[in-house]
């Protein structure tokens, strides 16, 4: 179930420094229909730039939704998401891990990180899309998201 074309177009922050899965994930978007709009930073470090709103990402959009992978250069994704849940002004905004570690000792950290999710990437292209299908569709057609306004503290 994609998003209604009503409203502005959901704002989504991937953190991933694979252009491969970038390039998958703007492909099952764009075939769920989701109005959206992808941000992608490449590294832990332009993720917390473009959440913050800082440097040549400064006025922009805050995202609805982030997409996190675990393994980044600069900072890792376990510290992008503390840094996220720790932040008054950041920690109501969604955080999926969308990583290939399927090392318990990372989904059970991430958890404990405050994640509202952690999602295994598949290996094959295929399954790949069918995930953030999946993901799309939960978190953009069946769960309530704050509002613009709840979101800033």
């Amino acid at each position: 179930m994609a998003m209604s074309e009503a409203g502005p177009p959901i704002e989504i922050l991937m953190v991933e420094d694979n252009p491969g899965d970038v390039e998958l994930a703007r492909e099952a978007l764009t075939e769920a229909r989701v109005r959206n709009n992808l941000v992608v930073a490449e590294d832990g470090e332009e993720g917390l730039s473009i959440l913050r709103g800082e440097g040549r990402h400064r006025g922009a959009r805050p995202p609805d939704f982030v997409l996190l992978d675990l393994n980044l250069p600069t900072i890792t994704g376990r510290e992008v998401l503390a840094e996220i849940k720790c932040d008054p002004a950041l920690r109501r905004i969604p955080v999926v891990i969308l990583t290939s570690s399927q090392d318990r000792d990372d989904i059970l950290e991430t958890y404990d990180l405050r994640a509202n999710a952690y999602v295994v990437k598949p290996v094959g292209l295929d399954e790949f899309i069918e995930v953030i299908k999946a993901v799309e569709g939960f978190w953009l057609g069946f769960v309530k998201l704050p509002t613009r306004e709840e979101l800033a503290i």
